[in-house]
């Protein structure tokens, strides 16, 4: 979530950045993104119709998903690793370190992309303040202010996981690559919790590659 706390870096802003807490996983977590593959995998490399393309986010699986129509079919375009919420469960107030889930039917939407490349943070951890955010901050129009998807610049080995007071964080490669590639501002965003499953229509989605290929994680 976005909080008072954050500063920009280099020069002057009057925005907020999300104030995340700090990086460290437990073992619960540490297994649980195990499971999940650290690169972001491109299905298809087309041309898509942005304005029939929606992002679908797990808090079980800890990935992001863009789907997109192309005629009949509704392609799987990207996925790419996540770090959520430090907390399980459906938010129900600010800082309860918990990511929020949308109700069936009604999706969240970006309702802002703003410039994160010099956003900062100071997480109490010793490192003061620092870049945090990555290039982009997608701001989604959810009941909780501050609610985002950006970047993990010095947090990105929290991504795959659990970690973030509430706000999605993806690697600094693939904010940028989820920027130019696929997102707009009035995007469809789906938020599932840690106890769902793929959705009906998810279970009937085609694979343009069905290996896809990798952005490959940061060493």
């Amino acid at each position: 979530m976005l909080g008072a706390a954050v500063t920009a870096c280099s020069g002057s802003s009057d925005a907020s950045a999300d104030a995340n807490d700090s990086t460290a996983v437990d073992a619960t977590e540490a297994s649980e993104a195990q499971l999940i593959d650290k690169d972001a995998r491109i299905y298809y490399d087309g041309a898509i119709d942005t304005a029939n393309a929606l992002i679908v986010i797990s808090k079980r699986d800890l990935c992001l998903t863009v789907y997109a129509t192309q005629g009949a079919d509704t392609l799987r375009i990207a996925d790419y690793p996540v770090c959520v919420g430090k907390n399980k469960g459906q938010k129900t107030k600010s800082g309860d370190m918990c990511t929020p889930e949308s109700e069936p039917g009604k999706p969240f939407k970006i309702k802002q992309i703003q410039d994160a490349h010099d956003w900062c943070h100071d997480f109490g951890d010793g490192r003061g303040s620092i870049l945090s955010y990555g290039n982009w901050f997608m701001r989604l129009e959810t009941p909780f202010n501050g609610i985002g998807i950006h970047g993990s610049t010095n947090n990105e080995q929290s991504v795959p996981g659990r970690g973030s007071e509430g706000c999605i964080r993806l690697r600094d490669a693939d904010i940028i690559h989820l920027k130019e590639n696929y997102a707009r501002v009035g995007m469809p965003v789906i938020i599932k919790g840690e106890t769902q499953g793929p959705l009906a229509w998810e279970r009937h989605v085609k694979n343009a590659d069905a290996k896809g290929h990798k952005i490959a994680a940061s060493k």
